[in-house]
């Protein structure tokens, strides 16, 4: 986990994962190394790489979609 503006952005794949389906996320297909979400209102997918840790940027980047960072 790390901060941006004072905001807590998680690095855990599995957290992530966590927090996505929580908020409605679903997991609409695999990619060959990748999980791809998508939501009921939320247009857009999130792309979450199968790692156990995410760089900072891709998890920034998967806050922002998701709209962790409003």
């Amino acid at each position: 986990m790390y901060r941006t503006g004072g905001i807590a952005v998680q690095t855990n794949s599995v957290q992530i994962r966590r927090r996505l389906e929580g908020d409605g996320w679903y997991l609409a297909r695999h990619g060959s190394g990748h999980d791809i979400y998508r939501h009921p209102v939320i247009t857009g997918i999130i792309t979450l790489p199968r790692h156990r840790t995410i760089s900072r940027g891709v998890a920034r980047s998967i806050a922002e979609k998701a709209g962790w960072l409003e």
